[in-house]
């Protein structure tokens, strides 16, 4: 087996930086829920373009007679936001279907909840908040029309973020209550310390010598049916 090398993000060669993860939704992801995994990472990149249509906006509205506090906090959302997304629910949802990992599951279910309380946030739109959400733009068509119409945009698309974090929290905890997962798993895994590098499908089949199958499965044993709600 030779080591993987990172390849998340993919960054240009002429920047002194390398990835820092490495990411192969065919590779790790069991085939029966690689497109929920796929969709959720879509939901992530939906959410750092609804920050940087944002920020657009947010510069629409201070053009437009607004205050300047909201344009400079959409730039501090945009650059915290984004990566903190990826490595604070998108990532441990594609740990915990890679390896059946409670932890990560329930890492998952608090921040992602959490990520969809801001999502709420957001598409209200609450001045000073950094934030273009529907009360912002609905009250500011009294002052600039075309800045209002342009903040918009965002609002429609921070709503569209929050019903699909809800929809994908719904969706990926069904299948942890449905193959028996529980609090308790997440405790065991954390006091073992098992969380920290939970073998993936295929590491614990390169362990594997001799003529008879693995212990333990190497696919989660969730439940297959039913479509992303």
């Amino acid at each position: 087996m030779t080591d993987r090398i990172n390849n998340f993000p993919p960054l240009p060669k002429f920047i002194p930086l390398k990835p820092c993860c490495y990411q192969n939704f065919d590779e790790e992801i069991p085939a029966e829920h690689r497109n929920l995994v796929r969709r959720i990472y879509h939901l992530w990149i939906f959410y750092c373009i609804s920050l940087a249509v944002n920020l657009i906006a947010c510069l629409a509205w201070w053009i437009g007679g607004g205050y300047g506090v909201n344009f400079g906090l959409a730039i501090l959302w945009l650059v915290m936001f984004s990566p903190c997304g990826y490595v604070c629910w998108f990532r441990p949802a594609y740990k915990a279907f890679r390896s059946d990992s409670s932890f990560n599951f329930m890492a998952f279910f608090f921040v992602c909840a959490a990520q969809f309380v801001l999502s709420v946030v957001q598409a209200i739109g609450i001045s000073g908040w950094g934030a273009c959400g529907w009360l912002a733009a609905i009250t500011f068509f009294s002052t600039n029309v075309g800045a209002a119409i342009v903040m918009l945009f965002p609002a429609v698309l921070f709503t569209v973020s929050a019903i699909g974090t809800a929809l994908a929290l719904i969706r990926v905890h069904r299948l942890y209550r449905g193959a028996g997962g529980s609090f308790q798993k997440a405790k065991d895994e954390w006091h073992s310390g098992t969380w920290k590098n939970p073998p993936t499908s295929e590491d614990q089949y390169s362990n594997f010598t001799g003529p008879t199958l693995p212990q333990y499965p190497t696919v989660p044993s969730y439940p297959v049916g039913g479509q992303w709600p």
